[in-house]
């Protein structure tokens, strides 16, 4: 991993989970696999969030939450898809009311996919994000969007 010149601050939001993903993004940011190391730091402002976490399938009911908050943090920001179900819809993807992964609904830069993701999958995914990050600051400072 490259040096950055910021701390990355994550946001997550659970998009209508089984709660098995949310456990893990906890686990991987406690000090049990530490992904302050990296620097990263949980926020619940949008503002304030360079790197958004998102689990669960997206449906009907939550679909503009994901996008409002997506659409409150500042750019460079990078959206990482944890588990199965914020990849493609994972088990639900044929229940009435999803709508499919958080693509259907924003960008996704990354994906963690995974029954429930892994929190060493959750750390490799924001160390891949942390450095999209970084390229997307580049290409903001040189006057390019990303």
């Amino acid at each position: 991993m490259a040096y950055f010149a910021k701390s990355p601050w994550v946001i997550h939001y659970d998009a209508s989970s089984c709660n098995g993903c949310d456990i893990e993004v906890l686990a991987a940011l406690c000090p049990g696999f530490d992904a302050e190391r990296f620097g990263v730091i949980n926020t619940g402002n949008p503002k304030h969030a360079d790197i958004f976490l998102v689990t669960g399938s997206v449906n009907e009911q939550n679909i503009s939450v994901v996008k409002e908050i997506y659409e409150q943090m500042l750019e460079p920001k990078v959206v990482v898809a944890c588990g199965i179900c914020a990849c493609s819809g994972g088990i639900f993807h044929d229940c009435y009311n999803v709508i499919g992964g958080v693509d259907q609904a924003i960008p996704v830069d990354v994906y963690a996919p995974g029954c429930a993701v892994r929190p060493e999958a959750i750390i490799d995914a924001v160390v891949e994000a942390v450095g999209i990050l970084e390229e997307k600051r580049a290409a903001m400072k040189n006057g390019k969007e990303a």
